[in-house]
């Protein structure tokens, strides 16, 4: 171990921190909520993270993705992740796939390989099949519900899916996973009622996208980080 963990071994000990620097943890998206985790999961001392996106920085991101820089504007985000971590931590695997995973292209990637699985993205497509891949091989597999249009970083909780409420995300992701014959899944949700300022609608009384600050989707990904780094102490992962 090296010294930029010791005080994470402090507190959670010296078997935990073994077992994270030899886990593996797929992290799906680099938004506001995946690159939080990513930053958790580094300074952790998790010792390989596959990371997975298919954008890049955009101006709008600044305010609430970390790893979104006016430096780093165009750039992919799988790259400024990977610079990011090993800035932090030189010594932490960083693997890059930058691409947008959806069933068409799910077969290049080997689960098998992973102990943990974050899902942070936000098409339900997506998640839907990172889901059904991971639980297919009893991979633990952690995923995260809307963030958007809310404030209150202390509505956020974790637990199953089929228990949640007041999210609209995870009434979808119910209904679909049932279909799939999936019943059970860790979530990280909130069920803080949406909020919208008065001047975002426009002229037809229409809102834009989800908008959202750094408060809740900063805190999600740590909170999923957590759940994460929980299931490799607990010695629950793949591993």
């Amino acid at each position: 171990m090296t010294e930029i963990f010791s005080r994470t071994q402090a507190l959670l000990g010296k078997d935990v921190m073994e077992k994270l620097s030899h886990s593996r943890v797929a992290l799906f998206g680099l938004g506001g909520v995946g690159g939080a985790a990513l930053e958790a999961l580094v300074r952790s001392g998790v010792d390989h993270i596959d990371v997975f996106d298919f954008d890049t920085v955009s101006p709008s991101n600044i305010n609430r993705q970390i790893i979104a820089t006016a430096k780093n504007i165009g750039e992919k985000k799988t790259e400024a992740a990977r610079l990011r971590a090993n800035a932090i931590s030189p010594e932490t695997k960083i693997t890059v796939h930058d691409m947008f995973y959806l069933p068409e292209n799910a077969d290049s990637i080997d689960f098998k390989d992973f102990d943990v699985v974050i899902d942070a993205v936000d098409t339900v497509t997506a998640k839907l099949e990172i889901i059904s891949r991971a639980k297919g091989l009893n991979i633990p597999v952690i995923s995260c519900m809307g963030t958007g249009n809310k404030t209150d970083l202390t509505k956020l909780k974790a637990g199953d899916l089929f228990s949640t409420s007041g999210c609209p995300l995870a009434r979808v992701m119910r209904k679909e996973l049932k279909a799939r014959g999936i019943f059970s899944l860790r979530v990280v949700w909130s069920d803080e009622k949406p909020f919208f300022a008065e001047d975002t609608k426009d002229l037809k009384g229409n809102r834009p996208a989800p908008s959202s600050a750094i408060f809740v989707p900063v805190a999600a990904g740590l909170l999923l980080a957590k759940e994460a780094i929980d299931l490799i102490a607990k010695g629950e992962s793949n591993g």
